[in-house]
């Protein structure tokens, strides 16, 4: 006898169907999640007196069996019991009898699934999360060490002005932080309990769905049947977060192989993070930040097909909701992946100062700084922006950086340039220690955004909303 069909269907079925319906393949997965929300349930059914201790206690028990087995690799998945439910089911009656059956009363798989994937997502969220934050610190680790490396900052991947390593190094950390947040209230959102809403129209049984809810560690029950069992937008929310996430990443790992570049030569990876060339044997390649860029696609991928797959579902539990699995789980898996092997290949990381200090010497960086300086002295901006464009123009013309231009020919060019404070105008390290205000590359305020973020990230802790571990 099927389970899964019941009395009204034969057990027979035709091979396609049965390799369409079965899904035990993929949501085998949430086998520890499934165990913890019935054992919780099987304690609440005995908590309202719609089975006895006794028949709790026993299935209890068998569902601590059935766990055993799955972690000693025993456990034989059949895809005839079409999921991970079902074959968890069938297992413990085979373990405890009849009574085994008992433990489906007053749950369907509909709130039986919805609330598996809560259940993991949550955990799977909180590890995410703890990995950006060990990203994070192997990035404001790096900032610390490079605190006086000066460097371009670029604009068109063109270099414009002066600046500091450890400042650039901290704007890949903000976006990390945003990440975070986004995290955390996704988190938020996700963590109600949906166990106990039944089918589609709740239970007859008298269960106590805050119980449950507390038992799992969740914030609250869900507030209507319907919604709790056939909404996956925590899914969509999640998996979007994480492909933004897969962006920033995707940006970083962008800079990280244009770095590692001959042509750049800023940034050295480790071996251990980087991969030889079956054919040219002088080759190093970034592979690490390729395939960090690689697996965004796939997180771009999850948020298409969940948004795709709920968007024509009625408010009612569809069958199509067997799809939604894959997505988030590939989503989270490369999200985590991209972000172990992201932090270890910038802990290991090197940077070339000199080369770095060399970039600032052509390409004209202080052309801002020496419009500023006329600026300062009265001559309105886009005057002086003009100004300062014709002398870039003649030095470009004779072959030499602006800065190398004779005293004669910026006199020339306007009479407030006569003078000796224009040496500090074209200077790049006074350009940047001038950039003092709030998020700029100072010395003195980028070493406060590292102690700022320093202090954040150590606080960061679980999100809000208490434990589902």
């Amino acid at each position: 006898m099927s389970v899964a069909r019941g009395g009204r269907l034969p057990d027979e079925i035709p091979a396609a169907m049965q390799a369409l319906n079965t899904s035990v393949e993929i949501d085998w997965v949430l086998w520890r999640e499934d165990i913890r929300a019935s054992i919780v349930h099987a304690r609440g059914l005995s908590r309202a007196k719609v089975i006895s201790a006794e028949d709790s206690a026993a299935i209890v028990k068998g569902l601590e069996q059935v766990a055993s087995e799955i972690e000693n690799g025993q456990m034989v998945w059949d895809p005839v019991k079409e999921d991970v439910h079902m074959n968890i089911e069938a297992r413990l009656v085979e373990i405890v009898g009849a009574v085994g059956g008992m433990l489906h009363t007053g749950r369907s798989r509909n709130d039986q699934v919805a609330t598996d994937l809560r259940l993991w997502t949550l955990a799977k969220a909180d590890e995410t999360l703890a990995a950006i934050v060990s990203l994070a610190q192997a990035i404001t680790a790096q900032a610390t060490a490079e605190i006086d490396t000066l460097m371009p900052a670029y604009t068109h991947l063109q270099r414009g002005q002066p600046s500091r390593l450890a400042h650039h190094l901290m704007a890949w950390q903000e976006i990390l932080w945003r990440d975070a947040e986004r995290l955390q209230d996704a988190r938020a959102r996700t963590n109600e309990s949906p166990l106990g809403c039944g089918a589609v129209a709740g239970t007859g049984f008298p269960l106590d769905r805050e119980w449950t809810a507390s038992e799992l560690g969740f914030m609250r029950p869900m507030r209507n049947s319907l919604d709790a069992t056939a909404s996956r937008d925590f899914l969509m929310e999640l998996s979007s977060t994480l492909a933004i996430l897969g962006v920033h990443l995707s940006r970083i790992g962008e800079e990280i192989v244009i770095w590692c570049t001959q042509e750049f030569g800023f940034m050295h990876l480790s071996d251990a993070f980087s991969t030889s060339s079956s054919m040219m044997p002088q080759k190093k390649n970034p592979d690490v930040a390729e395939l960090v860029r690689g697996k965004a696609a796939r997180l771009i991928g999850s948020v298409t097909a969940l948004l795709t797959l709920e968007k024509s579902l009625c408010f009612g539990y569809g069958r199509e909701l067997q799809e939604d699995k894959r997505p988030i789980f590939d989503a989270f898996e490369s999200a985590l992946l991209s972000l172990r092997a992201l932090t270890g290949a910038i802990q290991t990381a090197s940077f070339d100062r000199a080369r770095l200090a060399g970039a600032l010497e052509t390409g004209h960086l202080c052309a801002t700084d020496l419009a500023d300086f006329l600026a300062s002295r009265g001559l309105p901006f886009r005057e002086a922006h003009h100004v300062v464009g014709d002398l870039v123009r003649q030095a470009e013309e004779k072959g030499v950086e602006l800065s190398a231009l004779d005293r004669s020919v910026l006199s020339a060019a306007h009479p407030l340039l006569d003078d000796d404070a224009v040496l500090t105008a074209l200077d790049p390290a006074a350009a940047v220690e001038r950039r003092s205000g709030i998020g700029g590359p100072a010395k003195a305020r980028v070493s406060a955004a590292i102690d700022d973020a320093n202090s954040r990230w150590a606080k960061l802790s679980e999100p809000a909303g208490g434990t589902n571990s």
